[in-house]
């Protein structure tokens, strides 16, 4: 077992060449920070450089997989290019997964929002616990969806599903996920990393060359332009950022038992 060392992110790397990657903020419910944010690039950026890495699970420590923005530890941006550092920090992590060489298997438990929701969207194959939540608060907290997620949603549940998801940031659960297509399988809580375990095993086991060029060529074609959607998104979240109300809004908001 190999592993690389991050203030706020475990990655361990077995004898089969999968690399775990746990966010560990447990006691927030991995919710995210700027170190946080920065964590998660940097190890997907590493797994991805590896030679012994031949596939990923991303998953997160405690009750949680992501709580999305951490609003105790918001930070309202007084610049532009403030406000521009942070989002295109957001986005280097959405890249690393998204356009990375190694296929993420995606082991979501508990809490998956906002931010949370969309790196479970980034993944290849996104598992998800009986038990997990997953929704879109943005739009009512006046921000913006990141991740791509303009672009991979309505690919993957139609442009009418998108809307409802994203406007007006209805909460679903892991059997609703899967029915909409969000959700590759959905196990027993128990179970959850067992299966995201032998999931990437298997991928490991297949042709490094074939398997990184299925996943180049479909994260590529499958949606829209992917490279286009990060640039709208990053220009709309700045925006929200920028606007006092934003701060306003996270600080008074509750994912209900998150």
């Amino acid at each position: 077992m190999s592993a690389f060392s991050y203030e706020t992110v475990l990655s361990e790397r077995d004898d089969k060449g999968v690399r775990t990657i746990s966010l560990n903020r447990p006691d927030s419910l991995n919710a995210m920070n700027r170190q946080l944010i920065d964590d998660v690039a940097r190890a997907f950026d590493d797994a991805n450089a590896d030679p012994g890495t031949r596939a990923i699970v991303f998953t997160g420590m405690g009750r949680a997989f992501c709580a999305g923005d951490d609003r105790k530890a918001h930070v309202h941006p007084e610049s532009e290019e403030e406000a521009r550092d942070l989002v295109d920090a957001i986005q280097r992590a959405t890249v690393a997964i998204v356009f990375g060489a190694k296929p993420v298997v995606g082991a979501i438990n508990g809490w998956a929002v906002g931010g949370g929701f969309e790196w479970a969207i980034n993944c290849d194959f996104p598992i998800w616990a009986e038990s997990a939540t997953g929704f879109f608060p943005e739009v009512s907290l006046n921000l913006f969806v990141t991740g791509a997620v303009t672009s991979l949603l309505p690919a993957l549940v139609g442009l009418n599903k998108a809307r409802e998801m994203l406007l007006l940031g209805e909460r679903y659960g892991a059997a609703e996920l899967k029915q909409a297509g969000l959700a590759w399988r959905v196990v027993a809580d128990d179970l959850l990393m067992a299966e995201a375990q032998a999931v990437a095993s298997r991928l490991s086991d297949l042709p490094a060359l074939s398997l990184r060029a299925m996943k180049r060529v479909l994260n590529q074609c499958a949606a829209t332009d992917l490279q286009r959607a990060l640039r709208l998104e990053t220009e709309a979240t700045v925006a929200g950022f920028l606007d006092p109300k934003t701060t306003e809004l996270l600080k008074s908001f509750r994912a209900g038992s998150a």
